[in-house]
């Protein structure tokens, strides 16, 4: 891994970014702090062009989203307008908001739309993405429901972005996941997982929990994996000092 394959997501910091000018200020202080690059979501309204030009100006690339999931499944072509816009390739969807997980016809046809969605945006140059979380390891004709979803759609039309917390708190092995989407994995979700004294699990600053990033990344690397965006939905304090933290252990660590 190459310090210029690090990111950020924005969703770390989505207090930080509730207005345009709280985006520019945020974006600033990324920079600042030694990003190279940041993933798009949870910031407030911002027209594309003027999302484009903010990041041009601080010297940042954008190099994937998270859109809204009943757009990129019912309105896929306002998605692929905007990533048009923004000049990026890879989006994913973010969370089965809606989706039944008891009712196969509830995952059935995510798993249909899931594809068709990602063939229109292959067809535009696009790369469709799925961002898991715990609850995709549920069983589902016997295997994980995040198994069927991969199994049942084509790699040309959804790719993996494994966010390896969620992959550990489902019960998954997140270098085994790494693994399983050999070449089919162009971005990967750092977030390290510790245990509380309250005995409840939690996210944490990379190098800070008990997540070996070297085995995941290692595994991650060999599928093909460009972008490795840190991501910590919660954080002790000042998100700003976390996504800091995390980034000094990266850069101690981590890249080559």
């Amino acid at each position: 891994m190459k310090i210029d394959q690090v990111a950020v997501i924005l969703y770390t910091l989505r207090d930080r970014c509730k207005t345009p000018a709280d985006v520019a200020a945020t974006l600033k202080k990324v920079k600042e702090i030694g990003y190279g690059a940041v993933q798009i979501s949870g910031i407030c309204d911002v027209p594309a062009g003027d999302l484009k030009k903010m990041l041009d100006d601080h010297g940042l690339l954008a190099c994937a989203t998270h859109e809204s999931g009943a757009k990129i499944l019912d309105d896929t072509q306002s998605v692929i307008d905007r990533l048009a816009a923004l000049g990026i390739v890879y989006t994913a969807y973010p969370y089965p908001s809606g989706i039944d997980f008891a009712s196969a016809e509830h995952i059935e046809t995510l798993v249909k739309k899931l594809d068709a969605a990602g063939a229109r945006m292959a067809k535009a140059g696009q790369v469709l993405m799925y961002h898991n979380h715990g609850i995709e390891f549920v069983p589902y004709k016997g295997k994980t429901v995040l198994d069927y979803i991969y199994d049942g759609t084509s790699p040309a039309n959804l790719q993996g972005e494994i966010d390896t917390y969620w992959v550990q708190y489902g019960g998954g092995n997140p270098a085994a996941w790494c693994k399983r989407l050999r070449r089919r994995l162009p971005v990967l979700h750092m977030k390290d997982y510790t245990f509380t004294v309250e005995n409840k699990p939690a996210m944490c600053e990379i190098g800070s929990g008990t997540l070996d990033f070297k085995s995941i990344n290692a595994e991650a690397e060999a599928s093909g994996c460009q972008w490795f965006v840190v991501e910590q939905d919660t954080c002790p304090g000042d998100p700003f000092d976390s996504i800091r933290k995390s980034l000094d252990y990266i850069k101690a660590e981590l890249v080559s």
